[in-house]
């Protein structure tokens, strides 16, 4: 009997991985050992695995601290007073932004609820705020608490979308539509550039356009789009974002998030800010004058100097991304995703009917790296099943396996191991 298609996809598997130019990112990785057999670690759109050259930059900081006391706020390799700064620099190509416009800080939530004090300003006529219906929880949270900070009902004041009965996705058209039918009441579009659940990578351009011609705001979570998708931030005119880095950014549990803000946002002294002391201005933060000067930057925006242990791992990282290069990135995504696409769809072939699902679009501009998987009738059991066989993936209620190979340590081969094995799973 000779192999069936997707056994033949194999080959290709081998193929695809002689002639990644990423190969050798892989060992410049902690890869972990959690089962007796191999791990197939598929967990980057939750947590990243670890940089080796991340404790080499831990140490060097925690040397600098043994070495100067308070005195490495001003001594050492790369002092602490500024050990934010060069982190613009190494964003701004991940998310197509300025340096101006981003600064490392803080956490995600937290973040969120600092720019929204500045950009949801609601009035009594124009208070809305549209989301996903699927948003992560702690997004609607934020925006449920705002509403109420505000003096509004979240019943009244959030509105969630939600896809077309018997589809997994929410159409871009279906988006602008709301947007124009919510009108003058819309305060601000507040969506995840990814969405966390069904991997779906929203047209934030468009609907900036369209929330912008209504007056209203437009704002994006980028936890799952940072490091994943490519983004242009600056040119599709998003007003403001925040996101984590201890995803696709690998920078560790915790790790130090950050923010957007649209240049034309920035230096104006009618928008309302939560302020602290490290978003005074730069040149006179130290003379402890008592009245606020902002930053004309992202910057005024900050609250507190940078937690630099924490954010020693991030640099290392991102010294990855900085070496690896975009364009390279990008193109393994792709190459990952067909791969896994073409897989997926031989696979079916040979399961039964109704046995497999995926809610994730198959258009590559549609989305990153994630393919969140469903195994109608399993579900639980049939992750636990994966997780046994090596496989680290994750769970999402009520019926979600998401697995997210990544192009700086994740292969083409892999990807075929694990549909090897939902096949071998789903036979039995």
């Amino acid at each position: 009997m000779s192999p069936s298609p997707f056994a033949l996809l194999k080959q290709d598997a081998l193929h695809h991985d002689q002639a990644d130019p990423l190969a050798s990112f892989r060992s410049r990785f902690a890869y972990p050992k959690l089962h007796e057999s191999n791990t197939l670690y598929f967990t980057g759109n939750s947590l990243g695995l670890m940089p080796l050259a991340a404790r080499e930059s831990l140490m060097q900081e925690l040397d600098t601290w043994s070495r100067y006391g308070v005195e490495g706020h001003f001594e050492g390799p790369q002092p602490w007073v500024s050990f934010h700064e060069p982190f613009s620099d190494w964003l701004a190509p991940l998310l197509g932004a300025q340096t101006q416009e981003l600064v490392a800080m803080g956490s995600l939530t937290a973040n969120l609820h600092f720019l929204l004090a500045s950009f949801y300003r609601p009035s009594s006529s124009r208070y809305k705020i549209l989301c996903e219906g699927s948003s992560f929880p702690s997004d609607v949270y934020a925006l449920d608490s705002q509403a109420r900070w505000h003096g509004f009902d979240p019943a009244q004041a959030v509105v969630e979308l939600h896809p077309r009965p018997g589809e997994h996705t929410l159409r871009t058209e279906d988006i602008l539509a709301q947007i124009e039918n919510l009108g003058s009441s819309l305060a601000l579009v507040m969506l995840g550039g990814v969405n966390y659940l069904t991997g779906q990578f929203f047209d934030l351009k468009s609907i900036a356009k369209a929330a912008h011609g209504v007056g209203a705001c437009m704002g994006t979570d980028l936890a799952h789009a940072i490091g994943n998708v490519p983004l242009s931030l600056h040119d599709w005119d998003i007003d403001f974002a925040a996101w984590c880095s201890y995803k696709y950014l690998n920078s560790g549990p915790g790790a130090t998030a950050g923010i957007f803000v649209h240049e034309k946002h920035l230096g104006k002294s009618d928008i309302p800010r939560l302020e602290g002391w490290w978003g005074h201005r730069p040149e006179t933060r130290f003379l402890m004058g008592r009245h606020m000067q902002a930053a004309q930057t992202a910057e005024a925006w900050q609250h507190s100097n940078a937690p630099v242990m924490n954010m020693a791992a991030q640099r290392a990282s991102l010294a990855l991304f900085a070496e690896a290069g975009q364009d390279r990135l990008h193109a393994k995504r792709e190459s990952l995703v067909r791969f896994f696409l073409q897989g997926y769809r031989a696979l079916q072939q040979e399961l039964p009917a109704g046995s497999l699902d995926c809610l994730t679009p198959e258009s590559i501009s549609d989305r990153g790296c994630q393919s969140s998987l469903v195994f109608p009738g399993r579900g639980k059991r049939f992750f636990d099943w994966l997780s046994q066989a090596g496989v680290v993936a994750d769970w999402r209620e009520p019926n979600v396996v998401r697995i997210a190979p990544v192009p700086l340590y994740n292969t083409h081969l892999e990807v075929w191991t694990f549909l090897d094995l939902v096949r071998q799973g789903l036979s039995m």
